[in-house]
C-alpha cells in the first residue's frame, strides 16, 4: 500500500458486460466500462484476430510511454495459449494491454486489436491502483 490507498489484488473483466472490476479480496474498489478487441466474442486464437483473450493472466509490466496513453501489459499468451496456437499452425499474438486512448480520442464500440481500453482519466486511476503481479481474470 502507498499513502493509505487500498490497491487492487485482483482484476476481473467480463467481456459480455464490457466491465472491468478492481478488487481487494471480495470488495470492489472500482468498476469501469471497457472497449475490447474489434472481434470481442470468443477466446483469442491467433495473432491479428482482433479478439481479447479469456483466462487467468497477470499484470506483468507497465509502459508509461505507450501510444495509448498509459498501458499495463497482460501476460498473454500463457503456455496453454501457445500450445493451442501452435497446434492450429498459427502464432498466438501478444502485446495485450489495459490502456487509455490514442491521442485522447474517445471511440465508440469495440475498437482495439485485442486489448482492454478505458478513458485516460480512468487509466490514471487504474495505473495507481493495480500493481505489477496482480492477477487478471478475463471472462467471456
Amino acid at each position: 500500500m502507498r499513502c493509505g490507498i487500498l490497491r487492487a489484488n485482483r482484476v476481473v473483466v467480463s467481456k459480455s458486460r464490457r466491465e472491468m472490476l478492481l478488487l481487494r479480496g471480495e470488495s470492489i474498489l472500482r468498476s469501469y466500462r471497457v472497449a475490447l478487441g474489434r472481434e470481442p466474442f470468443g477466446h483469442k486464437e491467433r495473432e491479428g484476430d482482433g479478439r481479447t483473450p479469456e483466462g487467468r493472466y497477470v499484470i506483468d509490466r507497465r509502459n508509461p510511454k505507450s501510444r495509448y496513453y498509459l498501458s499495463l501489459h497482460i501476460s498473454y499468451p500463457n503456455a496453454e495459449d501457445v500450445v493451442r496456437a501452435r497446434s492450429a499452425g498459427v502464432e498466438p499474438g501478444g502485446d495485450i494491454m489495459i490502456h487509455g486512448l490514442q491521442d485522447g480520442k474517445l471511440r465508440e464500440g469495440d475498437w482495439t486489436q485485442g486489448c482492454i481500453a478505458v478513458t485516460d482519466q480512468e487509466m490514471d486511476e487504474i495505473w495507481a491502483l493495480v500493481p505489477d503481479g496482480t492477477e487478471i481474470l478475463i471472462e467471456a
